[in-house]
């Protein structure tokens, strides 16, 4: 569908009408893209439903008119994903989510007499296995990165449990270090190879974060805008883009670029390797192991309900439970636990 523009009015050009017979499986998808997704999703899911659609659905059954498309064809596909091209079990399935939902809109539209992806065994998610610090590895952490030009990001991983996405893209209009309040309300985000500013996925991701207590992220806030502000003066070819975290020139930073950086100085430092988001991790860990409650964590966090909390982070959470069997366990036999112990 395109725009004609004429001396009157627009005019919407349509493509030919087809049927199922007429239309390949991969002219479907990228029909789909460009006039279902790309104008109702954000850039950063258009962008990866696309990359999945041209770089493994189209090679491998793009041909398939799409009234040949059956349950079997589906499954071997999702089986050649897993077998000849490595994709986790976990990746597989979000071409499963893709292919129903673009082949849902073609029975809805008349295309096909049902959606075959429901006769389709749908591939098995295994459980996400995330890497976090304890206490002490994070402290070692914090002592190499001292005087880095990534301590701060490190800071406000570590500190306040911000996403990647969240710490390049907070603003100093965001941070008030006079009220000792943060506030996440923008976040950076890669889409196409760009680098997108937007707002936070979900509206409980904008929140407000006391830091009143973490004094040593308000010297590193107030040292780093300080600097900022002296380059700004200095520096003709300094650009003055507003952001926390900057790239040399001053302009706003690449999530990607920091995830990079961060792990060659994790290995560089001989450090345990963990990823920022591993960093999250370690924040609603050392949370819960300080019984925060764990609706307070996720808010924390930025999430929309505790249930969300206690999915995410099952296995992290699980030293909890061994507490508390271990605490009803002392009681039984007339001994102390350690919730009670501590309160003494």
């Amino acid at each position: 569908m395109k725009t004609v523009l004429t001396d009157q009015e627009p005019v919407l050009e349509l493509m030919p009408v087809r049927g199922a017979g007429e239309i390949t499986l991969g002219e479907w998808l990228e029909d789909w893209l460009e006039y279902v997704i790309r104008p109702n999703r954000e850039d950063t899911t258009y962008y990866g439903y696309q990359s999945i659609v041209r770089n493994h659905a189209i090679p491998a059954m793009g041909r398939v008119p799409l009234a040949q498309l059956d349950p079997m064809r589906i499954q071997a596909y999702y089986s050649w994903l897993r077998m000849e091209k490595g994709l986790s079990a976990n990746t597989v399935h979000k071409h499963h989510i893709l292919l129903h939902t673009a082949l849902k809109t073609a029975f809805r539209q008349g295309l096909l007499e049902e959606n075959p992806v429901d006769r389709v065994e749908a591939p098995r998610q295994a459980p996400p296995r995330q890497s976090y610090y304890d206490s002490a590895q994070l402290r070692a952490l914090l002592r190499a990165a001292r005087g880095h030009r990534l301590e701060l990001v490190i800071r406000l991983a570590a500190s306040l449990g911000l996403r990647r996405s969240e710490i390049c893209g907070l603003r100093w209009e965001n941070v008030d270090l006079e009220g000792e309040i943060i506030y996440v309300r923008d976040v950076l985000t890669t889409a196409g190879g760009s680098v997108v500013a937007k707002q936070p996925k979900t509206p409980h991701s904008i929140r407000k974060l006391g830091v009143a207590g973490l004094k040593d992220l308000q010297a590193l806030l107030r040292k780093e805008r300080m600097r900022q502000m002296e380059c700004a003066m200095s520096r003709e070819d300094w650009v003055d883009s507003g952001y926390v975290i900057v790239r040399g020139n001053g302009a706003h930073t690449s999530p990607n670029q920091v995830s990079y950086d961060f792990h060659r100085f994790l290995e560089k430092k001989g450090l345990p390797l963990v990823t920022l988001h591993g960093l999250r991790h370690t924040f609603a860990s050392l949370a819960n192991s300080a019984h925060v409650p764990l609706l307070d964590i996720g808010k924390a966090l930025g999430h929309k309900d505790c249930a969300i909390t206690g999915k995410v982070y099952t296995h992290i959470f699980d030293q909890t439970h061994q507490e508390v069997i271990s605490s009803v366990a002392a009681c039984i036999s007339g001994r102390k636990g350690r919730r009670a112990a501590l309160k003494t």
